[in-house]
């Protein structure tokens, strides 16, 4: 049964973005073949929502100023990391911690060059974000797959036991995505803490990547790994951004946080090595977004989100075959197709052609 909501225009308000360079939009045409303006663009993960008042002041602010120079002075920035962490996930956060790439498929470049060699194996958990296998194999490492499997409740499980029988000796790395994408699946404490058990015993360093860790359904609580096993702080990398939360993925601004010394020391070696400067609006933008204002539009777009995926849900039941995995946090539905009797290219077909 779908909940209806009341119409709020910060949701329900069409906001056309074909023409302004927008890659979910724009390049429908070159990738798919299919004009924006007969298809619906729901291959990119970003929302067609505006982003919250907040962020709309800071860059108009910025943009009224006048000069674009270099950034300096990240304290408010980290400030509003920390109060952010702290009061939405229970996780206390140092300034030294924190370190700022232009994204997080950057920052997993960055651990990989940190902390692996080429022919090094990377071990993923698949199917996952494809960008991680693409870096991984552009920086000359091996993705090393370990398959999902799915449990009693239709949900996607990590078979630790299957991935350790495929270890061959030249393993440094695993990168986690939690919560899961695909799936949506938001891993329990138990699974967290057994994967930081299997990276423990097998001299692993775990890399989390965690950006969608703020759009979490009801029924489910998100759990930063450095809380679910801060015993493994000497081998562990937290990945956040505030892109997803806040649809701010083109203001290129990802959070990496390291708690030990050791760690933090070489990757600040690597990022120096590569000269990176943040982005003056980006940061502008995640200090305004993480705040009090922030944090009440990102628990009404959750519950917006929430009813989305009931009526999306609905739509599924009326498609005899179709198996959409029960999603538990982001945006991204994934439907199993293979009850449906239809050939592959069939499908695309009706999803590229017949979904209007």
């Amino acid at each position: 049964m779908t909940t209806e909501l009341p119409f709020d225009p910060r949701f329900d308000t069409v906001i056309d973005r074909r023409g302004t360079h927008s890659a979910k939009w724009d390049m429908m045409g070159p990738v798919y073949g299919v004009d924006a303006a007969d298809g619906l663009a729901m291959w990119v993960a970003d929302m067609d929502f505006a982003s919250p008042e907040p962020v709309r002041a800071a860059v108009a602010a910025m943009a009224a100023h006048g000069v674009y120079g270099y950034f300096g002075d990240d304290a408010a920035y980290k400030a509003a990391i920390r109060w952010w962490m702290q009061t939405r996930h229970g996780w206390t956060v140092e300034d030294g911690a924190i370190f700022t790439t232009p994204g997080l498929v950057n920052a997993v470049g960055l651990c990989l060059q940190t902390w692996t060699a080429p022919g090094d194996g990377v071990i993923l958990f698949t199917p996952v974000y494809h960008a991680f296998a693409r870096v991984i194999r552009a920086a000359g490492r091996t993705v090393v797959e370990s398959r999902l499997v799915r449990d009693a409740a239709g949900d996607y499980a990590m078979d630790l036991d299957a991935a350790a029988a495929q270890l061959t000796g030249r393993e440094k790395m695993v990168i986690l995505c939690s919560p899961h994408n695909p799936g949506g699946r938001v891993w329990r404490q138990d699974e967290l803490v057994a994967l930081a058990g299997f990276c423990a015993r097998h001299d692993l360093l775990l890399v989390s990547d965690e950006v969608h860790h703020d759009l979490v359904f009801p029924g489910h609580r998100h759990l930063p790994m450095a809380l679910a096993a801060p015993e493994i702080a000497d081998r562990l990398v937290m990945l956040t951004a505030a892109s997803k939360t806040f649809n701010i993925a083109g203001a290129h601004v990802g959070n990496v946080i390291i708690s030990d010394p050791k760690l933090r020391g070489a990757f600040a070696t690597s990022l120096g090595a590569m000269g990176i400067s943040p982005n003056s609006f980006g940061m502008a933008m995640v200090t305004a977004a993480y705040g009090p204002e922030g944090a009440a539009w990102v628990d009404d777009l959750v519950a917006y989100l929430d009813g989305n995926r009931q009526i999306f849900d609905a739509g599924m039941a009326a498609i005899p075959g179709a198996d959409p995995m029960p999603l538990q946090a982001t945006y991204l539905a994934w439907v199993d197709f293979a009850g449906t009797g239809m050939a592959r290219d069939e499908l695309m077909t009706r999803i590229e052609r017949g979904a209007r």
